[in-house]
């Protein structure tokens, strides 16, 4: 199985767990079970709310690439990442909806790890990892091999930014399925790490 394979299996099989939580939250609040939802300042709400911008920064670098080469890997790469983390984000706001809680917090992103304000905002880079709007800007223009490169180095960084906090989450959260889907997202992520720097080294190139 090839790494790219292996990151979008793991993906969605941390999207199923989503859907299968938001189930059980469901039965349970029609039951009266007792069983209380996440409060709004919690790690499970920061988390949701916070990957899912993450997630759909994600998104739009991989279609914006798809546009930019015609290169086989780099392209079924990019359909992966776009297709595993808008089925994660739109399950995470989903949860969200559940809950009953706001999708957007006055906090700032990553308060929720005691991590506020580690990123300065500016350009667009709310928090670690994240692509400028310069470099979204960049991409936009690049073509081929340039467009494959700058593509790989900011997906790398971003890949690392969401490790960071999907691994904040597996220590912080209590939701037992949100654990697992930010398991899932850190095992997935991972390996597309290593399958990026491949690509990158095929190219002359390395992460930044």
């Amino acid at each position: 199985m090839k790494r790219s394979q292996a990151g979008w299996i793991g993906g969605t099989a941390a999207a199923v767990l989503v859907a299968a939580g938001a189930i059980t939250y469901a039965v349970a609040e029609d039951g009266n079970s007792g069983v209380e939802p996440p409060a709004a300042d919690s790690a499970d709400a920061g988390f949701a709310r916070d990957m899912a911008v993450h997630h759909q920064q994600a998104v739009e670098m991989s279609y914006i690439v798809r546009d930019r080469t015609d290169d086989t890997e780099v392209r079924r790469l990019a359909y992966d990442v776009a297709q595993t983390q808008a089925n994660q984000r739109g399950m995470l706001l989903g949860w969200l909806t559940l809950w009953a809680l706001p999708k957007v917090s006055a906090d700032g992103p990553m308060t929720w790890m005691d991590m506020g304000g580690m990123a300065s905002g500016e350009d667009g880079a709310l928090m670690p990892g994240m692509a400028t709007n310069s470099d979204l800007e960049k991409l936009g223009k690049l073509n081929g091999k340039q467009a494959e490169i700058f593509y790989l180095q900011l997906m790398t960084d971003h890949h690392k930014g969401g490790i960071h906090m999907a691994e904040g989450c597996v220590e912080r959260c209590s939701v037992g399925v949100e654990k697992d889907l930010a398991q899932g997202m850190v095992d997935a992520q991972e390996s597309e790490i290593q399958l990026m720097a491949d690509l990158l080294k095929e190219r002359g190139a390395k992460a930044r």
